[in-house]
């Protein structure tokens, strides 16, 4: 059964576009908690930094979103731009690029979520099939960066519930 346009419309409104405005923020927030000093974090020599895991969760980020707007991926390059040096630039740039690219991807019509995009030539998927491989990617990638924050001396923030350190911090203000 081929996926119809209207389908594809109540789908991306019900649950595509609130996913993506949650995801979006819990990978803020990680984001966010990356200490300002230990950006160059990481776990192993082969690993990205911190900062680049960061960087490539927003770009890539960016990249789908984009590429789902106007039916095909643009697969330039999207380095860091030099002015970005910490985890708060990064977040900053994510949370203007992200309103932008979801307020353009809001207004697709049922044809433009059921046109056939070209990923790489690995894949000719629906342009709405890619909404869920952008959260796939972002929340892999995310827990990633999440595993690097108590090493970095931070504390890692509730994701899809409280973690161990947002329910310590809880107690803690409660007095419990």
């Amino acid at each position: 059964m081929e996926l119809q346009p209207q389908q594809a419309l109540v789908f991306f409104n019900t649950f595509s576009l609130p996913a993506l405005k949650n995801e979006h923020r819990i990978t803020k927030q990680i984001i966010e908690t990356i200490p300002a000093d230990k950006g160059d974090y990481r776990p192993d020599p082969v690993s990205k930094t911190a900062l680049e895991l960061a960087w490539h969760i927003v770009a890539a980020e960016h990249r789908f979103l984009e590429g789902i707007a106007v039916g095909e991926f643009d697969f330039t390059p999207n380095h860091r731009p030099e002015s970005i040096r910490d985890s708060a630039g990064i977040a900053e740039w994510y949370a203007k690029t992200f309103e932008a690219d979801f307020a353009r991807i809001s207004k697709l019509n049922g044809e433009q979520l059921t046109r056939i995009v070209d990923f790489r030539g690995m894949f000719q998927l629906a342009a709405i099939a890619y909404v869920q491989f952008n959260l796939h990617h972002s929340a892999h990638h995310r827990g990633q960066l999440s595993m690097y924050l108590r090493p970095m001396g931070a504390k890692v923030p509730a994701i899809y519930g409280e973690s161990y350190d947002s329910a310590e911090a809880k107690k803690a203000a409660t007095g419990g």
